[in-house]
C-alpha cells in the first residue's frame, strides 16, 4: 500500500525537511517486506492567496485516485503508536492501494473536503504548525511500519 502525505505548502530547506527525509527513507526501507510503501510527500502552494476552498482544489488534485483519504484534524480520532499500526495494517490488508493523509494550510482544511474524508486523525486538542505536522506524521508513519514489524523502535 502506497502512503501519501499531501500538504499545503513547501518545506525549505532546514531541520523540519531532514527530519521527514529521514523517515521517509527509513519507512521506504523498513516497509517494503510489510507490503507498506513508499511514502510521498506531495506538496501543493496556492499561490493566488485564495484560501481554504482554493487549497482543498490544490489538494484534491494532488490526491491519488481512490485512495483512502485521512486529514490531519484536531477533530480526528487519538489514536496510541500502536492503534495507529493497526489502523495503517488494517487499510493495507482490506486491500487498499493507497492511503492519503492530508495536512491543511495555516487555516486548516476546507470543510468540503473534511467531510469527504475517510478517517480524521488528531495529534491532540493542540493546533501544531503544519510544518511539525509533517515531521510526527511521517515519524509515526516510520514508527507504525516497526511496530507492525515487531521491531524494537517502539517500546511501551
Amino acid at each position: 500500500m502506497r502512503v501519501h502525505i499531501c500538504a499545503v505548502g513547501r518545506l525549505r530547506a532546514g531541520p523540519e525537511r531532514e527530519l521527514v527525509l529521514d523517515y521517509q527513507s527509513r519507512f521506504n526501507k523498513s516497509g517494503r517486506a510489510l507490503g507498506l510503501g513508499p511514502l510521498n510527500l506531495i506538496e501543493v502552494e496556492d499561490k493566488k492567496g485564495g484560501g481554504m476552498k482554493a487549497e482543498a482544489a490544490l489538494l484534491e488534485r494532488a490526491l491519488p485516485k481512490g485512495a483512502l483519504l485521512c486529514c490531519l484534524d484536531e477533530r480526528g480520532k487519538l489514536l496510541s503508536s500502536p492503534a495507529f499500526a493497526d489502523q495503517l495494517g488494517d487499510w493495507r490488508d482490506t486491500g487498499r492501494q493507497d492511503v492519503a493523509f492530508v495536512i491543511g494550510g495555516a487555516d486548516g482544511i476546507d470543510p468540503s473536503l473534511r467531510a469527504r474524508a475517510d478517517y480524521a486523525l488528531s495529534f491532540g486538542k493542540m493546533v501544531w504548525p503544519h510544518m511539525l505536522v509533517r515531521v510526527m506524521l511521517s515519524e509515526q508513519i516510520y514508527r507504525a511500519a516497526n511496530i507492525l514489524a515487531g521491531g524494537p523502535y517502539h517500546r511501551v
